[in-house]
């Protein structure tokens, strides 16, 4: 079946709607239990009447524990359908996510302006950071260093071999695209900083906290106190006399060795107080990627190092779920009556910290890894979504020698319903091409339709084109350039600033691409052309390729003295009973007609 735009999007409705049924569900499920509940509570209440009533009865003694043990039972289960809602409704968020993305351009996911900066070479000009931007286009991460590797994928190219890898990674995970909305959704409640805390914790402060467990006495006692203390009450109940006081005795030493480490193990608890829950859906949402046999040597990698450090042959998953059992255990002291008889009888919260000292020992190296691969995941997949969401756009082919030709080249920021594609290719050598044309035509949506493509080629990603083939180039960018009051910079000395930026790169690397749009703006007509003139024969000299776009026709006669080396294009109007009308077609050669007189007439100036 050949995907297409609509048939996703009804995918992702339908989706929707059979969530939102499957959480009505649940609530209405959840609305019988606590009804039951409540039913529960009003007959314990009159059985307990009754048997003030009535007076003693070994039947209605019994009775009352009846309500007690299914009002336990439906606790239970209330919180087995609450997280069964919870998931269901993260899940619900996905798909809805997808939904509005698609249709309004609106993402729930961070925008990544946290990573703007408008010195990177080309980031700020090609909207890769930011509100309206191809990182708020693309991203599905909910952790920081999936964040940061989304972010660094966009910031620089890869080298060839790392493409075609991601490629092939990008597209075996579009393969498995209803499982990545399941690991999207057990992420959905977590925050950007959650596991960095946890892998602190383990990596820095748990090793600390941990070293009052060395005790060799200590050990000893943890491993036979609770047997010596249930020992002691089962005699005492039988015996009596001298056997309560030593049980006594006993007690009273279990709660002295809690009292004199409780400061070590409040440390180790409130370092994971409350993460059970979260260590749960870590646990869930890296088991799938155990599950399935990868073949792309990207994906696999990911598990490598993991497998070096793993002491055990229990998966990452298992792992995560064996802390999180441990914590759930050392939950149990918040509830002060039921902490203290454990710890009473059993030390509680010092077995759990000798379980965590044991799990620690052969799982916690493994463990970090495996949080980490959660983020790799995230960022592959959010490439993955894209692969999936856009069934027009294609890998590019990566070239070994100087290439870049596309074929119906259109912005990914643009809508498909008004984008407008355009073909274009380099010569088998570096050329500078010019574009001019008159305002609104589309000369600076262009040069930022080739840049982010490229962009996006060189993360691994599908670009929006119906072919491409390039070798891998340095984007630089020159675009929008703006004064800084904060720094004291005119828009001259920002410009100056930027051209030094792009002449001291191309000196360096001979695989630079650069794209101008027009240049020198904070000085007079004549200088600007000068330096135009002379930056394009700079570029020339160097064999750097560049998109050129200005309004000054004079740099298109540069092509009569550099017929190999300059080329021009343009954009174009037509005007017809003073209307324009744009096809934003590029056309070659130098334009001809241009359009500021119309627009300077309609807002009530003339030109004589």
């Amino acid at each position: 079946m050949i995907r297409t735009k609509d048939s996703i999007l009804n995918d992702y409705r339908n989706n929707v709607e059979s969530q939102q049924a499957q959480i009505d569900g649940l609530k209405s499920k959840l609305n019988k239990i606590s009804f039951s509940r409540l039913g529960l509570f009003i007959a314990e209440i009159l059985i307990v009447a009754l048997i003030i009533n009535m007076g003693f009865s070994w039947v209605l003694i019994a009775l009352t524990a009846i309500p007690v043990i299914l009002f336990m039972i439906l606790v239970k289960k209330q919180s087995e359908v609450q997280q069964e809602l919870t998931y269901a409704e993260q899940l619900l968020w996905v798909y809805q996510n997808e939904v509005n993305h698609i249709t309004s351009n609106i993402n729930g996911y961070s925008n990544g302006e946290n990573y703007a900066d408008e010195y990177h070479p080309y980031s700020s000009d090609l909207d890769i950071y930011g509100q309206g931007t191809l990182f708020a286009h693309i991203n599905r991460c909910n952790t920081n260093n999936g964040l940061n590797i989304l972010a660094e994928n966009l910031g620089r190219p890869n080298e060839k071999e790392v493409i075609l890898q991601r490629q092939e990674a990008i597209a075996e995970l579009t393969e498995h695209i209803d499982k990545t909305f399941h690991f999207r959704a057990e992420l959905q409640n977590h925050k950007p900083g959650q596991l960095d805390v946890i892998k602190d914790k383990l990596e820095h402060q748990l090793p600390n906290h941990l070293t009052f467990t060395k005790s060799k006495a200590l050990q000893l006692y943890v491993k036979i106190g609770p047997y010596i203390t249930i020992g002691l009450l089962i005699l005492g109940a039988i015996f009596g006399g001298y056997v309560w006081k030593i049980f006594g005795f006993v007690a009273i030493f279990n709660m002295g060795i809690i009292f004199f480490n409780l400061k070590y193990i409040n440390q180790i608890y409130y370092g994971f107080t409350g993460s059970s829950n979260l260590l749960d859906s870590f646990s869930g949402t890296v088991k799938w990627t155990e599950d399935i046999v990868w073949r792309s040597p990207y994906i696999k990698d990911f598990f490598k190092g993991n497998d070096e450090k793993n002491k055990t042959n229990d998966p990452v998953s298992k792992q995560i779920k064996q802390l999180a059992s441990i914590i759930k255990a050392f939950d149990v002291r918040l509830n002060p009556f039921l902490g203290f008889l454990l710890n009473l009888f059993l030390l509680l919260d010092l077995k759990c910290s000798f379980d965590l000292i044991k799990w620690y020992a052969k799982s916690s190296a493994n463990l970090v890894g495996g949080l980490y691969r959660i983020s790799q995941f995230e960022e592959l997949i959010s490439f993955a979504t894209l692969n999936h969401n856009q069934p027009d756009w294609n890998f590019p082919t990566i070239a070994d020698t100087f290439t870049l030709h596309g074929t119906e080249l259109g912005h990914p920021l643009i809508h498909e319903s008004a984008r407008v594609a355009n073909d274009f290719g380099l010569e088998g050598h570096p050329t500078v091409d010019i574009v001019t044309g008159s305002n609104m035509a589309g000369k600076s949506t262009f040069l930022r339709t080739v840049g982010i493509n490229m962009v996006l080629a060189f993360s691994g990603a599908p670009v929006c084109a119906k072919e491409m083939s390039l070798s891998i180039f340095k984007v630089l960018s020159y675009m929008r350039i703006k004064d800084s009051l904060n720094d004291q910079t005119s828009t001259f000395k920002a410009e100056l600033n930027r051209l030094k930026m792009i002449l001291d790169a191309i000196s360096i690397s001979e695989n630079s691409f650069v794209l101008i749009d027009e240049m020198l703006r904070g000085t007079n007509s004549k200088d600007k052309y000068l330096g135009s003139k002379v930056f394009i024969e700079r570029l020339i000299a160097q064999k750097t390729p560049a998109l050129f776009a200005t309004h000054d026709l004079q740099l298109s006669e540069m092509e009569a003295d550099h017929s190999h080396e300059v080329r021009n294009y343009h954009f174009d109007i037509q005007i017809a009973e003073d209307e324009m009308k744009f096809d934003y077609k590029l056309k070659h050669g130098p334009c001809k007609t241009f359009n500021a007189a119309l627009l300077l007439k309609q807002i009530g100036l003339t030109l004589s």
